[in-house]
């Protein structure tokens, strides 16, 4: 085809698009481009999750978008999981503030792009936003926390005119958004939109099945439990934060709380296995928990409950993990994603959440499922118990609970893209 009609078709469709009501192609028919910023480290399924499931939001509700993944860090089997299931998608690593050529190539993107995405997390760094300004791009934040530091302190006045400038703001959850609300933030949308790790739908069913088989797992027979400890993310790495989430020098009160919380697991794993003679799976959410779930929920059993526990003894991708959580008869989870992980595959969960470790734990009642979010710290292993066998009494119940909930998730997740296509045309 010559020029001028490649030129004239371009033309046509594009002035189609736009009696049609959309606005995701440029003028001469090339698809509207965004960046998002995902990917955040591969030794966490949740950080694993946020990517896929946000992907998989832009392709359900926009696919006619282009989509440049700025990924902070990837390793072999993510890059592959993400590759096969988004083949369209361009993923890039670098630096803004780099001379490489990886980092050119990352800062053309953003050049060239009509929209940056930051995608969900707890992150406070401001510096895409500062090159986003410079360059004259539009950006967003979808599915963010914020410790209140983001709009108080030192850099308090700085953040919030970058706050300000937003196209578009999405918390988590409603403790974030509140805080944003009462600092004075003026986003044209400032709301709530869940974590995108909810849009997550991909699986290794290969695998995860034969995992389920070598462990002796049964559909809806096990439940799933992991502990979040006071401990470093990598031997020998202190917490940077000044919360300190993964401290290198837990306090004694810190070591304390983590054995407490294991013997409140414990005692969960042993009401289960002696009412129902089912097996519970141990399963990591983060690779520096596994070690801790070892030694103190696994170890310490005794050797008639021990017997129907397994803990798993390698670091799982957050499709196999997916294909797991979907055969479980409810994720119990002192950290977030895997129970979003669950509920995006329909299982039913309990979040025996600790504030303490982010605020992204609220989100759960945002979306309807406050009976299955219970502070660690002062709810008993006991009621923990009741609220399982209470679905285990009425198991279809539970997993209406799980589709309510996802519904709303489902509808949020489609008003945000209403928005992203806005701000893009």
């Amino acid at each position: 085809m010559d020029q001028p009609a490649m030129t004239s078709r371009r033309t046509f469709i594009s002035a189609i698009t736009a009696a049609l009501g959309g606005s995701l192609y440029a003028a001469d028919g090339s698809p509207k481009r965004i960046v998002l910023q995902s990917a955040w480290d591969t030794v966490n399924i949740g950080d694993i999750g946020h990517t896929p499931g946000t992907l998989h939001i832009l392709e359900q509700h926009l696919p006619e978008l282009q989509v440049t993944v700025w990924a902070m860090k990837l390793d072999e089997r993510v890059t592959e999981m993400l590759k096969r299931r988004f083949p369209k998608v361009t993923f890039l690593q670098g630096n803004v503030l780099g001379s490489s050529a990886k980092d050119v190539e990352l800062q053309d993107a953003i050049k060239n792009c009509d929209l940056y995405i930051r995608n969900s997390g707890m992150g406070q760094d401001t510096t895409w936003i500062k090159f986003c300004r410079k360059v004259g791009k539009p950006y967003g934040m979808y599915g963010q926390s914020y410790f209140k530091t983001m709009v108080s302190g030192e850099k308090g006045e700085e953040n919030m005119q970058f706050l300000n400038e937003a196209s578009f703001i999405y918390t988590r959850e409603s403790r974030t958004l509140k805080m944003l609300q009462e600092a004075g933030v003026k986003a044209p949308v400032l709301e709530f939109a869940p974590d995108g790790c909810f849009g997550i739908d991909v699986r290794d069913e290969e695998r995860g099945l034969a995992t389920m088989k070598k462990l002796g797992l049964e559909d809806r027979k096990f439940i799933t439990v992991l502990l979040r400890t006071n401990t470093p993310k990598a031997p020998g790495v202190d917490d940077p934060r000044p919360e300190k989430l993964n401290p290198l020098h837990p306090t004694p009160q810190q070591v304390q709380d983590d054995e407490r919380r294991a013997a409140g697991f414990r005692e969960l794993i042993t009401k289960w296995v002696k009412a129902t003679g089912n097996k519970v799976l141990i399963a990591p959410e983060t690779i520096k928990e596994m070690g801790h779930n070892k030694r103190l929920i696994f170890d310490p059993l005794p050797e008639e409950i021990r017997s129907h526990v397994v803990n798993l003894e390698y670091f799982w991708n957050a499709d196999e993990a997916a294909s797991i959580f979907a055969r479980a008869h409810t994720v119990v989870c002192h950290e977030p994603h895997s129970p979003i992980i669950a509920l995006a595959n329909g299982t039913p969960i309990i979040h025996w959440f600790s504030e303490f470790h982010g605020l992204k734990c609220w989100m759960f009642e945002d979306i309807g499922l406050k009976e299955w979010l219970l502070e660690i710290d002062t709810v008993p292993a006991e009621k923990v118990f009741q609220v399982v066998m209470a679905n285990e009494r009425d198991y279809p119940a539970a997993l209406a609970k799980v589709k309510k909930a996802m519904d709303f998730v489902h509808q949020r997740q489609s008003e945000t893209m209403k928005v992203v296509k806005k701000v893009v045309g």
